[in-house]
Order: C-alpha cells, then structure tokens, then sequence
C-alpha cells in the first residue's frame, strides 16, 4: 500500500492497515466514524495519530468514494 497516510507492513500488525508511524489500523477511525463515537472521541483514544492525518485519510476515502460514483 502506498500511502503518505497509511502503511501496511506485514512485520507491523500482520500486514492491516495503520497509520503511519503508529500500530492503529485505519479500520479504527472508520469503525468509530460509523459507531457512536466523534473524531475527537478516536484523537482522544489515539493520542500518536496526528488530527490532520486523521483528516487527510477521511478525505481519501470521500474522494476515492466521490470518484467511484462518478464512474459508475
């Protein structure tokens, strides 16, 4: 996976997803994101996860999903 956001290294959580630099998947942030908890609530739960990188990689995901409508 390359990503300035996110890296996925088989050596580091069995190869799931995280945010650079830390051992959080990115799943996390979704998983709190869809549940019942705020992106301040993930930020106060994963203190080694910059706001801004949190942000970045909720952007992706809008574009990445924005531009998948677009081609269907």
């Amino acid at each position: 996976m390359n990503n300035q956001h996110i890296k996925s290294d088989p050596e580091i959580m069995s190869g799931v997803p995280c945010f650079r630099g830390t051992r959080v998947p990115v799943q996390n942030l979704f998983d709190y994101i869809t549940g019942q908890s705020s992106l301040s609530d993930f930020l106060e739960d994963f203190p080694s996860v910059p706001r801004d990188t949190a942000i970045a990689v909720l952007e992706a995901a809008k574009q990445h999903l924005l531009a998948d409508a677009l081609a269907s």
